[in-house]
């Protein structure tokens, strides 16, 4: 197969689109969402989805890799889970007599960090390095995590007994943040009407692309142009958010770096090797609303960042484009 970095946008386009169309055999209705993990995989970023139980959370993450032939992997976080569960420990082997490092879970392509709010912040920070750096350091020793390396993060907003909330240090380390959502009534007749079809719960999902088609698609991210003026246009909207009387903390620069990032990825989804306006507008939301801390007494109110960003950047205009 010629690798993706080496073909034009709109081929690039066509395999995502290829990859999207199988995640839809599987989850039914919720493209947008597929598309916004999918981004995320091509622009080298990791997702948390933040939504109620039994909205194909897990099955959106286990699914994508899948299609992608991407290593899977999972851990459940739980309150008595150690960071060594995560990144690996070193162990004395019996056999030999020496000490060898035995690797956690988080060695593979895609994990799949399920409720990892519900682990305390020890056990969180055990990902951090994983998350930024791509490596995990055990015993001195640090041991690079292969590549490409996605972390899907999942938990659920309306349960906060016995949970750890994200701090805002590695809430920043997500690209995105997106929510599933309940289907619509016609969806859900129709993944009701397939399961019965199928005779089965589990969809057989084909392989689409593999490991280094991915590793393509992410390079050609890199080559997707950006105008200055669309530069200084997410400056402008990142800036906005830290002059915001409503907001305690705006976007930070890694803000500003991960709505680029999206931006590009969502232009090449659409077959084009430019970003503009619209394409910054689209992923607006999903990279930048959970980086804002909001005055306690909207907090309080229960008043949703989402809101609030979409208020604070309704002033800023957008460069004209042709």
């Amino acid at each position: 197969m010629t690798a993706v970095s080496e073909v034009a946008a709109g081929a690039a386009a066509a395999q995502l689109g290829r990859i999207l169309d199988e995640l839809e055999r599987a989850i039914v209705g919720k493209r947008d969402v597929l598309e916004l993990v999918l981004l995320g995989l091509v622009a080298d970023g990791h997702v948390l989805l933040d939504d109620l139980p039994g909205v194909a959370k897990t099955l959106i993450a286990r699914s994508l890799a899948t299609v992608t032939g991407l290593e899977f992997r999972r851990v459940q976080f739980t309150p008595d889970l150690l960071p060594g569960d995560i990144t690996g420990a070193t162990v004395l082997d019996p056999a030999s007599g020496q000490f060898t490092f035995r690797a956690g879970p988080v060695f593979g392509n895609l994990l799949l960090a399920d409720e990892v709010n519900r682990t305390p912040a020890k056990t969180q920070t055990a990902l951090l390095e994983a998350m930024q750096e791509r490596q995990v350091t055990v015993d001195g020793v640090t041991h690079p995590l292969p590549h490409p390396f996605l972390v899907v993060a999942t938990q659920n907003p309306i349960e906060h007994e016995g949970t750890y909330p994200l701090p805002e240090a590695q809430l920043d380390r997500f690209l995105l943040r997106t929510r599933v959502g309940y289907p619509a009534a016609t969806d859900e007749e129709e993944l009701l009407a397939r399961r019965v079809a199928r005779g089965q719960d589990d969809v057989a999902l084909e392989q689409v692309c593999a490991g280094e088609d991915v590793v393509g698609l992410q390079r050609t991210v890199e080559r997707v142009h950006v105008d200055p003026a669309i530069v200084a246009y997410v400056v402008a909207l990142v800036r906005a958010t830290r002059h915001d009387p409503q907001l305690e903390v705006g976007a930070s620069p890694r803000g500003s770096l991960a709505l680029l990032r999206l931006a590009r990825a969502h232009a090449l989804a659409r077959g084009r090797d430019y970003v503009d306006p619209d394409d910054v507008k689209a992923v607006l939301t999903p990279a930048l609303a959970h980086r804002l801390v909001l005055r306690s007494e909207l907090w309080v109110r229960g008043v949703p960042a989402e809101d609030v960003l979409a208020a604070t950047v309704a002033n800023v205009t957008a460069p004209s484009w042709r």
